[in-house]
């Protein structure tokens, strides 16, 4: 069965770090290529290691606006 799950994908300094939006698993790499896969591949194994994960609904993600004080 294949599920598709949502990443956010920020960066700090070298690294970006990426993070299921559903489970709370977190990875990272030196690329978001390698920061996805380090998550898909941590993703993987946490539901391999969980008989009952908890799986969220998936949330509603969007952007909007603020006024700049700069």
């Amino acid at each position: 069965m294949t599920r598709t799950l949502t990443a956010a994908v920020h960066q700090e300094d070298d690294w970006f770090v990426a993070r299921c939006l559903e489970l709370d698993v977190a990875s990272q790499g030196e690329s978001l290529d390698e920061a996805l896969a380090n998550l898909r591949e941590a993703v993987e194994l946490y539901l391999e290691q969980v008989s009952q994960p908890q799986i969220e609904a998936t949330p509603f993600v969007t952007a909007f606006q603020i006024a700049s004080a700069a």
